[in-house]
């Protein structure tokens, strides 16, 4: 038994949802927030068999796509006034997959 923990983009988490259960996987869901841009994060947690692991990392893999985004950076308190700096392109995106082993696992 294994517990798989995926961090994902809350502009993915809907799609990825709707495939996981397609597959039978079921989900817990926590609404997060983290990364570089402070922006929503979705954290699903999902028990599944030692078999399937695969399958729903290939679900995560194949719906959680990195893109990139142009971001206004916060404005610099270095030198003589407040500087504001150019938009910088950055990777958003994706998914951080954790695979756990799980002692026991009771449903009740």
């Amino acid at each position: 038994m294994k517990l798989i923990m995926a961090i994902v983009s809350s502009d993915d988490s809907r799609e990825v949802l709707n495939r996981l259960t397609k597959a039978g996987f079921r989900a817990t869901v926590i609404s997060t927030t983290g990364g570089f841009l402070r922006e929503g994060n979705t954290t699903l947690f999902l028990g599944t068999d030692d078999q399937k692991v695969a399958q729903a990392v290939d679900i995560l893999r194949q719906t959680c796509r990195r893109r990139t985004q142009w971001v206004s950076p916060l404005p610099t308190l270095e030198g003589p006034g407040l500087e504001m700096s150019e938009p910088i392109e950055v990777s958003v995106g994706g998914a951080v997959v954790f695979v756990m082993n799980v002692e026991q696992f009771v449903q009740v």
